[in-house]
């Protein structure tokens, strides 16, 4: 992205003119963000940017600021995930951004800010705890990205601490799993339990805390130092987390649908074991569903609002 965007950029601003203002910046939003994308991740992006009190853009064709900025974001979405001859890059889902498919493509840097301090749901916020600048161009967009992050943080800090996270996190957690239950228990990423399920906690833990880490596992770390996980817990859930994550990246290897050990085959099946250590798949079943039912103990006594013990 760091390479395309530039790109994009030059070949609209030979159209429409340099970017107005101080420019804009693609915000890396969920795995992409916390830098765990497999073979079949998609991006979730926010496009920032600052037109600084510039009407529009100075080209052959000018454009007023928004909508300059919005047929850039649409440019460079149609770059990444346009068809070619030798497939496509990325599929990209840009619904993290305010108001989601309502709002406008790209945001202000104005607009972002009170939307996050005013009306943001906890959702919204959860999410952010993910937030990093990957992407950027204009004159001053290495500005504008600090901005970003001071932003989030102010966020983080000032968000977290809003009685409701724990109990609109546990209604979240509800609506996704009666939304989509998880297919089968080689399903790892979705369902109570599973890495969807210590994400959740962990995000609500860095909000929680108002600390900057993106990672799962960074989080879980926070969690632990602000008295919202026991060391133990934290402990059980970074080292199952890391189990849970080996299945499920080596399965995206092997199937873009729910793993089944029937269709992968032999040699999928052992590919599969062989990367996650495991001497069957029987014995692999057996681990994941105690995994399951130790991380689904934890998240929802984490979630209760109960002081962890120790």
């Amino acid at each position: 992205m760091a390479a395309l965007l530039p790109v994009t950029a030059a070949d609209f601003a030979r159209r429409h003119g340099p970017p107005p203002g101080r420019g804009a910046v693609v915000v890396g939003m969920g795995s992409l963000g916390a830098r765990v994308l497999n073979a079949g991740s998609d991006l979730d992006l926010i496009v920032i940017y600052d037109a600084d009190g510039v009407d529009a853009s100075d080209g052959p064709r000018p454009l007023a600021a928004r909508p300059y900025y919005a047929r850039l974001t649409q440019a460079m979405v149609t770059a990444l995930s346009a068809p070619t001859a030798e497939g496509r890059l990325y599929e990209v889902d840009m619904r993290l951004r305010p108001s989601g498919r309502q709002g406008p493509v790209a945001t202000s840097i104005d607009s972002f800010g009170t939307y996050q301090m005013t009306e943001a749901w906890t959702w919204e916020h959860l999410a952010l705890t993910r937030a990093r600048c990957v992407a950027q161009i204009g004159p001053d967009a290495e500005t504008l990205c600090q901005q970003i992050e001071a932003l989030r943080l102010q966020v983080l800090t000032e968000r977290g601490t809003d009685p409701r996270v724990l109990p609109d996190t546990g209604q979240m957690r509800d609506r996704l799993f009666a939304a989509k239950p998880p297919g089968g228990v080689f399903d790892v990423r979705q369902g109570a339990g599973r890495l969807q399920d210590i994400d959740l906690l962990a995000q609500s833990c860095a909000l929680r805390a108002g600390d900057p880490a993106r990672s799962t596992l960074a989080q879980l770390r926070a969690g632990r130092r602000a008295g919202l996980l026991s060391a133990e817990q934290a402990d059980r859930l970074s080292s199952i987390w890391r189990g849970l994550w080996r299945v499920h990246a080596a399965a995206r290897l092997l199937t873009d649908r729910p793993l089944d050990m029937d269709e992968i085959g032999r040699g999928g099946q052992d590919f599969l074991l062989r990367e996650v250590e495991a001497d069957s798949p029987q014995a692999l079943r057996d681990r994941l569903v105690r995994d399951f039912d130790t991380v689904q103990a934890i998240v929802e006594e984490r979630l209760s609002g109960d002081t962890p013990p120790g």
